[in-house]
């Protein structure tokens, strides 16, 4: 059996670039690029390297897509996004959490984007503050909770964060599969 792990990345890169690509220009991350990996890389990877691979595959797509799911049901992410990370998971399903470590680096630049960013427009502090009161105003008293309105929550393009968190995992695998050639 061969290595898929550099064709899994290389996938993986060109959807997330991509996606990447269209949430910049239009907010969104279209559904005929998400979907057709969700559906066909488990029975891809079960074609070329058994059931076994098949079932990580699926497995890696419910791992990526559990925490992105629970924070749409929350409106603190868009569908778009789950789907991605759900896609990425099925692309690299080869290794049962390397989407996942994508996943988690995505969200790590995307924090430092945004703090970068709100640093940069001077309302970094405010918006730290309403942060902290989103979280602990359920348990303050009556009395204490502050109110917090939508105008001062800051929403997160999740494309550019994905898309470099990919290359950084996908590079050495790229370069394997170019150096084989």
């Amino acid at each position: 059996m061969q290595n898929l792990a550099p064709y899994g990345f290389l996938s993986a890169s060109f959807v997330a670039a991509v996606a990447a690509l269209s949430d910049c220009r239009t907010g969104r991350i279209p559904n005929w690029l998400t979907l057709p990996p969700i559906l066909l890389a488990p029975i891809a990877y079960g074609a070329f390297a058994g059931s076994s691979e098949a079932l990580r595959a699926v497995g890696s797509i419910l791992i990526c897509g559990v925490v992105p799911y629970f924070l749409f049901r929350q409106a603190a992410m868009g569908g778009g996004d789950v789907k991605l990370f759900a896609a990425l998971g099925a692309l690299t399903g080869f290794d049962l959490f390397a989407g996942f470590e994508i996943e988690f680096a995505a969200f790590v630049v995307a924090t430092f984007f945004t703090l970068a960013a709100l640093a940069w427009r001077g309302c970094l502090f405010r918006t730290l503050a309403t942060a902290l009161f989103v979280v602990v105003n359920p348990v303050l008293p009556a009395g204490r909770k502050r109110d917090v309105t939508p105008e001062l929550m800051t929403p997160v393009r999740m494309g550019l964060p994905v898309f470099a968190a990919t290359l950084f995992f996908a590079l050495p695998h790229l370069f394997s599969l170019w150096s084989g050639l």
